[in-house]
């Protein structure tokens, strides 16, 4: 297992307010590209409890159940590790989530979100634990999905850098990505985001520097924020005693203009978010310049002297270009996923409308 803390050494459990037990909540996933709904879902869970510990799955089980996922195991394990509301990370967690596996690590219940998730025989991976009374349920993040940032990745547009609602030319093409010939999937295709101050208020910490803090500032884009900004993001917070990192962000013309295509993936506000819920960000700078002016140091009180730059090499190779040629490389193999997937969830809610419709006395409660 790994631990995170929430700032504390050695990310030692804290008692739950008033002395009592730690209420120690379970949540489990893919967690493929990992994005802002992977993080809200967290969010949630951790409000829930005292202490959230996270399960995330091995290639081979994902293989087996969905498709083939994105990313390794290994950088899907570091990504949910710095997400900072995720106090301990639990490597290849089993698929199904029993109670055997809540008991083992002392978890109350566990959280998933408002939709889905079936094996590869179509059976609910939580049906054991809702039996049971230990499971809880979260919203769902509405506008954002593993699947339509691939498909944003496969149709090479520039329609989700618009505010503006979706030409219906794009939502027709957009939501049927990998989509199943006349699907009614409730919990896929492309739902349009909403950017909130709300949103942002829930990701942000609120806390201004503090004195004997360093106050360190880097920018780029960030776009589908991967483990390569992680780690460099981790480098950096390594700098200093005591950290505080601000984020500066470009704008979405911006970036399309030294990236070109249909760059970024991602549009500001979703990016924002993505950003706002590492563990290493204190502060985040919405669009800021691409050129860091006397003016903008000045703004957070860094001194007006020079040789305050410093390059920092995050070891890690992957890039957005890399994310995006993996997806183009295995196109075929991600839209059967898609399509497998939807067909399973379609199935399983026919069988739950027909179940419903028998009399009491017919249910046998096994889809």
């Amino acid at each position: 297992m790994i631990r995170n803390g929430r700032g504390a050494a050695g990310g030692a459990e804290q008692p739950g307010p008033g002395g009592r037990r730690a209420v120690r909540v379970w949540c489990d996933g893919c967690y493929d590209m990992v994005h802002y709904g992977h993080s809200n879902q967290l969010r949630q869970a951790r409000a829930m409890g005292d202490y959230l510990i996270v399960g995330v799955h091995t290639d081979e089980e994902i293989a087996k159940h969905k498709g083939p996922p994105v990313f390794t195991e290994e950088e899907r394990y570091k990504m949910v590790q710095a997400i900072k509301w995720v106090d301990e990370v639990v490597p290849a967690a089993p698929y199904v989530t029993t109670l055997e596996t809540l008991d083992k690590y002392h978890c109350d219940f566990c959280v998933h979100g408002n939709d889905i998730t079936l094996t590869v025989d179509g059976r609910d991976t939580y049906e054991e634990v809702k039996q049971a009374g230990r499971y809880r349920e979260c919203k769902r993040t509405q506008g954002v999905s593993t699947t339509d940032l691939v498909g944003r990745m496969l149709l090479v547009t520039k329609a989700h850098h618009s505010s503006q609602e979706m030409s219906s030319e794009y939502r027709e093409y957009a939501d049927s990505f990998g989509k199943c010939p006349g699907g009614r999937n409730p919990w896929t295709g492309v739902s349009q985001f909403l950017q909130t101050s709300q949103k942002i208020i829930q990701f942000a910490s609120g806390k201004e520097p503090q004195p004997g803090e360093t106050v360190i500032y880097v920018a780029g884009a960030f776009d589908l924020f991967h483990i390569g900004h992680v780690d460099f993001l981790e480098k950096v917070h390594r700098l200093a005693e005591r950290p505080y990192i601000i984020a500066g962000l470009h704008f979405d013309q911006e970036v399309n203009h030294y990236k070109g295509k249909n760059y970024p993936i991602m549009n500001l506000h979703e990016r924002t978010l993505s950003v706002l819920a590492c563990r290493y960000v204190s502060e985040v700078v919405i669009g800021a310049p691409y050129a860091v002016t006397a003016e903008l140091l000045s703004h957070f009180k860094e001194p007006k002297r020079r040789g305050i730059f410093r390059q920092i090499d995050s070891g890690s190779n992957l890039t957005t270009d890399l994310i995006v040629q993996r997806i183009i490389t295995n196109r075929l193999e991600y839209e059967a996923r898609n399509q497998k997937k939807e067909a399973k969830e379609l199935a399983f809610l026919e069988a739950a409308r027909r179940q419903a419709a028998q009399p009491l006395g017919e249910r046998d409660g096994d889809f």
